[in-house]
């Protein structure tokens, strides 16, 4: 494990996180105060967020994330005349 400071890890981030695939975990620190862990996903203990958890899996092999992004809600299509509800209770009569 080592510890890349903040400066030095936006400018090679490239190279940290080929580290990281090969299996490393990288502490970051600001100002020598450790502020995060950069490890590989597949190995992450806890994800506090849904999305993180989902990229644990998907990582893991045991879950396969969408590849296009979800269609949107169709517009409800607007009918003119009675409700429909009236011409179904007219019918059962």
């Amino acid at each position: 494990m080592s510890a890349v400071g903040v400066k030095e890890l936006k400018n090679r981030l490239t190279y940290f996180l080929q580290r990281t695939k090969q299996g490393e975990e990288i502490i970051v620190t600001e100002r020598g105060k450790p502020i995060a862990l950069l490890q590989p996903i597949k190995t992450a203990q806890h994800a506090a967020s849904i999305e993180a958890r989902l990229a644990r899996l998907a990582a893991l092999g045991l879950v396969t994330q969408p590849s296009r992004r979800t269609r949107k809600t169709p517009k409800p299509i607007k009918i003119a005349g009675p409700p429909i509800s009236q011409a179904i209770l007219e019918d059962r009569r």
